[in-house]
């Protein structure tokens, strides 16, 4: 399945203060409520479940 990416790039970590959500509690992109989290390098990552676009907390 394709996914259209709205010009976001899902290589990179967005930073949530410059990137806060779009939608309150969903993925900007697709707006997937479900996400992974992980501590990487003592930053807090947010990973779209469905789509993997990744911020730091």
């Amino acid at each position: 399945m394709v996914y259209e990416t709205r010009g976001y790039d899902m290589t990179i970590v967005y930073d949530y203060k410059e990137y806060s959500d779009v939608h309150y509690g969903g993925c900007d992109n697709c707006d997937y409520t479900m996400f992974k989290f992980r501590v990487k390098d003592g930053v807090f990552l947010r990973e779209c479940r469905q789509f993997g676009m990744k911020k730091s907390i």
